[in-house]
């Protein structure tokens, strides 16, 4: 009985799980745009195409869009699923979770 809650939960958590990834990603965005004004002073930031760019502005770039990226995502993440576990008492991604600590060694047994 069990498993089927789990499957029925994690089929009600992929339309909520898109959404916020999609919000998510527009938020990472907007913070990464601001961020690179504050830190270079300018509006737009280097791509790896951009023939006028220095290596050193092209990596920086990358490297400070991706920890703002993923730390957005985690944090997106993390609250949707406590939303769900808020509103049905079941965490979304219990299987995953149990198998990340028996590959680890870290099982509750």
């Amino acid at each position: 009985m069990a498993k089927k809650k789990k499957h029925k939960l994690s089929l009600a958590y992929q339309p909520v799980g898109f959404v916020l990834g999609w919000a998510g990603g527009s938020l990472a965005g907007m913070a990464f745009r601001a961020t690179w004004k504050a830190m270079r002073h300018e509006d737009d930031a280097p791509d790896a195409l951009d023939r006028d760019r220095r290596w050193g502005e092209i990596l920086l770039a990358a490297a400070v869009q991706g920890a703002i990226f993923a730390m957005v995502r985690s944090a997106v993440d993390r609250a949707g699923a406590k939303a769900i576990e808020r509103s049905t008492g079941v965490w979304p991604a219990k299987e995953a979770t149990k198998k990340a600590e028996k590959k680890s060694g870290r099982g509750r047994d």
